[in-house]
């Protein structure tokens, strides 16, 4: 059982422990397959095996998936929040939380190997991990060195459902800090609809005219949505 010891009563009691011989079974379909026939429930389910013994653990990934929606929400949720699941803990609820880390450093493996201008599905796809479940804004700046190769990837600011501070003198300045060259900034909408507003272009011109006098290029603003992340470059606001 989970340290949280919040599992339902009984789901470990009985002489049969039916659900033996259901993990070895899930457990078997993983090793022998891509996972292509499986349900998202039941992959979640392997993983909860390692985390807690002793219980069924399908009714409990079936219900992580029903209330946040998919997989990789279940992944990015707070702990608190798993934790309000019956049968999740303080340590399934951290080891969830680390598989996440896990991916998005797995990602962020991806976007240093190369330049970013030329490895663009991949930095899509680790600002995508790493802020479309966010559930308050946050934005991030990625410091780029002369090859456009990732130096740093630093949080600016935290804020509400809507906003969050951000200083461009403190941008320029970390900048010079880092010899970077370049940057892409990179926020959320908890909204999940990506499309820039008023003040998201309004800063990202004031950033980019802090900038300016030091020679370091503003490539893009991303905006991270539910579904798609927004170029504001792309669309012609840079």
């Amino acid at each position: 059982m989970d340290d949280g010891g919040k599992s339902k009563p009984g789901a470990s009691e009985g002489p049969a422990k039916h659900y033996h011989g259901h993990r070895e079974r899930i457990r078997q379909r993983i090793m022998k397959g891509d996972g292509a026939h499986l349900d998202d429930y039941e992959i979640l389910e392997v993983l909860l095996c390692a985390f807690i013994p002793r219980v069924d653990v399908r009714p409990i990934a079936k219900t992580l998936v029903d209330r946040f929606g998919t997989v990789s929400a279940v992944l990015a949720a707070a702990p608190g929040r798993l934790m309000e699941i019956d049968g999740i803990g303080e340590a399934t609820a951290a080891y969830l939380r680390a598989t996440n880390l896990l991916l998005q450093r797995a990602a962020g493996d991806e976007v240093k190997a190369k330049p970013v201008i030329t490895n663009w599905a991949a930095l899509l796809n680790y600002v995508k991990l790493a802020l479309r479940h966010e559930r308050s804004e946050q934005a991030r700046v990625l410091y780029l060195d002369r090859k456009n190769k990732l130096i740093a990837d630093e949080i600016a600011g935290r804020g509400t459902v809507d906003h969050a501070p951000v200083y461009p003198r403190e941008i320029a300045r970390r900048a010079l800090e880092l010899s970077a060259s370049a940057v892409i900034l990179v926020h959320n909408h908890p909204s999940g609809d990506p499309t820039p507003s008023r003040a998201d272009i309004d800063l990202t011109r004031e950033i980019e005219k802090a900038l300016a006098p030091l020679e370091i290029r503003l490539h893009d603003h991303l905006v991270v949505g539910a579904s798609e992340t927004v170029s504001m470059k792309a669309k012609g606001l840079i």
